[in-house]
């Protein structure tokens, strides 16, 4: 007699910066969040399945938990928060080349709070000698509460990462297949553009205006003289006109660059062929009005 099919959903909490979203492409093995080195980058859940023959892995990449100076932060801390109690796992992530910090303590104690099992993850094993990961995971007993299984990992380069999945496995509950096979996210199209193009914005403007860009992405209507393109219109918002003229870039080029680069990526995720149409709108102070984040969806 087979064994009976398992499945459950997985969420990634930690502070800004721990590699969460790293980790959530590395277990689904293709890119469904975007990455970035600047802090509290992911707004949204994301989620992304890994499916075998056996389960069925549904995994929640959270906003980075902070201490929050906008209306968009507090919303991002809400939405990540109130996984915890929604999940069949909780996997705290921290960083194995830094010290254990109040952020981390913070989470940890709003983790403990839940009797859901829960694994903690320290991430960047790459960056962080065996004495620094070994001295890491005996803090880490101490400093942030019992958990069900520590993991140390390197999500940039995998290692570790396998660990993590068994442990994870050996915990599912029976479940049904949530995602047919093959299916790696649940994220519409419109949304993977748009963070897409955010990703390439923010590498180009890391400096000077990382929380103040907004990407939206809508569908068009097909071309009739091709039917077969996936066609987007994409529209960045900054708060203030000198953002916009960043966000552009002299004769259009920044804009330009972002945009082609998410159209390949998004082609070769898709498997289509994809049409961008980009523009970019100055909304003011759009991160501190209501109004603004519930018609952007944040």
């Amino acid at each position: 007699m087979s064994a009976p099919f398992r499945s459950g959903f997985v969420t990634l909490v930690g502070r800004p910066n721990v590699g969460k979203s790293t980790l959530l492409n590395r277990v689904v093995g293709t890119k469904v969040s975007i990455v970035s080195d600047r802090p509290q980058t992911t707004r949204t859940q994301v989620r992304g399945v890994r499916t075998t023959a056996e389960t069925q892995i549904v995994c929640l990449d959270t906003p980075g938990i902070h201490k929050p100076r906008t209306l968009l932060g507090e919303r991002c801390n809400r939405r990540s928060l109130s996984t915890l109690a929604e999940v069949d796992i909780v996997c705290l992530m921290v960083e194995a080349n830094a010290a254990i910090g109040p952020g981390d303590r913070f989470v940890a104690g709003m983790v403990q709070q839940v009797v859901t099992p829960k694994i903690l993850v320290v991430n960047k094993t790459d960056a962080a000698t065996r004495a620094e990961i070994a001295a890491h995971l005996a803090e880490a007993t101490t400093a942030l509460g019992e958990f069900d299984a520590y993991v140390p990992l390197s999500a940039r380069t995998g290692k570790g990462v396998d660990a993590l999945l068994g442990e994870i496995e050996a915990r599912l509950p029976e479940g049904p297949v949530y995602y047919p096979d093959g299916m790696v996210t649940d994220q519409p199209e419109t949304f993977l553009a748009a963070e897409l193009v955010r990703e390439r914005l923010l590498a180009v403007a890391r400096d000077e205006l990382p929380h103040s860009i907004s990407v939206t992405a809508e569908e068009l209507e097909p071309s009739p003289a091709s039917p077969d393109v996936l066609r987007l219109r994409v529209v960045v918002r900054v708060e203030r006109d000198s953002q916009k003229g960043i966000v552009i870039g002299k004769g259009g080029e920044v804009l330009k660059r972002a945009a082609t680069g998410a159209r390949l990526e998004l082609e070769a995720l898709l498997g289509v062929r994809v049409y961008l149409e980009t523009t970019v709108k100055v909304e003011r102070d759009w991160q501190r009005r209501a109004h603004a984040l519930d018609r952007l969806g944040l």
